[in-house]
Parts: C-alpha cells; structure tokens; sequence
C-alpha cells in the first residue's frame, strides 16, 4: 500500500494556527485514506510553532522564495517566523523521504501548505495564486502536492 503525506489538521488534529482542525469527510478524502496509508503530519507545529498561534502569510506569496531567503513569512504581529517554517517544510521532506512518500495532500491557502492558493502577505483575508513553504520545498524533491480541494486528482496519482 502506497504512503501519502496529509496535513494533520485535515485528519481532525487540533494544530491549525487558531487551535482548530480541518476535518476532512468528504467521500473522496474517506476513499484515500482506504487506498493508502496516511501518514499526518504539522509542518508549522514540527518547526516549533505554538497552537494556536498568530496568523502568518508569506510576503511575497511565495514558497520557492522563502526558501531561496528572498521572501520572508510573517505573522500579523510583524514577527519574522521564516525559520520555524522552513525549519517544518525540511522535517515535512525528511518525513516524506524517510516514508518513501511520492504523494501530499496539504491544506490549501496555509503558508506553509498551500499548493494553489496562499494568502496575498496583507492580512486583508486575500488569497491569491501561490503556494506555501512546504509545498514549494516538496515539489522541488519530486513529491506531488494536491489540496483537500483537489483529493481526486491525488486519488487519480495514486492509482499510478
């Protein structure tokens, strides 16, 4: 059975940046978690992030950036928290290599999980196209990255 990476807040883990879960029960996301064995995992709570914990957005709403130290991730707060997530996309890469992990499903619009979608780094609630640290840092090692909104496609990669 093939392993794939979810975002521990879409299986019912508290760890969401307001302290609350995103629980997935969809017919689609119960069919993935028959198909294959899970393995959850919190890039922000892994890079020593508190939960809850302030809201942050990249400042350029870019993944890639953020890694390549030319975007920052900071909360409203005005507090650089770019190390935390980058210190959680590295432990999210171990995880996936150590697990042989070709596949993720993360929680669209996060900072750190995003594959489509990111918040614009304004903190006026405006999402844009853009991905998150994780996401980008997965994709660059080969690692396909749906969201809770694309599990269809994920089961499509699967089947593979």
């Amino acid at each position: 059975m093939k392993k794939v990476l979810v975002s521990a807040c879409l299986m019912g883990q508290k760890v969401r940046y307001d302290g609350n879960a995103l629980l997935q029960e969809s017919e689609a996301f119960q069919r993935l978690t028959q198909q294959a064995k899970v393995i959850t995992f919190c890039p922000e709570v892994a890079g020593g992030l508190p939960t809850p914990r302030p809201p942050a957005e990249i400042d350029v709403a870019d993944g890639d950036a953020v890694i390549a130290g030319t975007g920052k991730v900071i909360s409203v707060q005005q507090l650089d928290v770019t190390d935390a997530f980058i210190s959680g996309a590295r432990q999210t890469l171990a995880l996936c290599q150590q697990h042989g992990i070709k596949i993720a499903v993360l929680t669209e619009s996060s900072p750190s999980c995003g594959s489509s979608l990111v918040y614009s780094g304004e903190f006026a609630g405006n999402k844009i196209p853009g991905h998150g640290v994780t996401s980008a840092l997965l994709r660059q090692h080969g690692i396909k990255v749906f969201s809770q909104f694309s599990i269809e496609d994920a089961l499509a990669e699967l089947s593979l």
